[in-house]
């Protein structure tokens, strides 16, 4: 692996996303990749929101250089967790990546309205879903210069 920072420390990400199966495809798409990096995943809007604010078990939590956000969670909405991290002032510049199975173009519009940087439907299909992640990946943590701190 390639350090993701010039001072080699790791990309953290916040993988929000409640489907497990989901979840093992994701870490093990980006277990291959050539970035470093560490993934920690919460599977519900509510324990988002309290990593995010480093609340309660998760005051030693890392801050997230890039939050993969799926729309359908339990307990607190996708999309309401995306409304609250962007009105946040210091949780606001850390890039989302919307990772979902909708297709509705309603819910295209809010993510983008919400300001979403990134807004992906999940394929159905293994393969598919692998090249997908491995995309944001190649992306995100290789193409993009990411904010350090989410730009504080």
């Amino acid at each position: 692996m390639s350090p993701a920072w010039e001072d080699g420390s790791p990309v953290e990400i916040l993988l929000i996303e409640d489907s497990l199966a989901d979840v093992r495809l994701t870490q093990e798409a980006f277990k291959d990749a050539k970035v470093l990096n560490n993934m920690n995943v919460v599977t519900d809007g509510v324990e988002a929101m309290r990593y995010l604010r480093r609340e309660g078990e998760h005051q030693g939590a890392a801050r997230p250089d890039l939050i993969l956000l799926d729309l359908n969670l339990p307990r607190k909405d996708g999309r309401e967790v995306l409304a609250e991290i962007k009105a946040d002032p210091n949780l606001k510049r850390i890039p989302i990546v919307v990772l979902t199975t909708s297709r509705a173009e309603e819910d295209v519009l809010r993510a983008y309205n919400l300001h979403a940087n990134c807004y992906i439907t999940k394929p159905v299909d293994f393969t598919q879903f692998i090249s997908v992640v491995r995309s944001i990946e190649g992306f995100w943590l290789t193409v993009v210069k990411l904010p350090r701190d989410g730009g504080q």
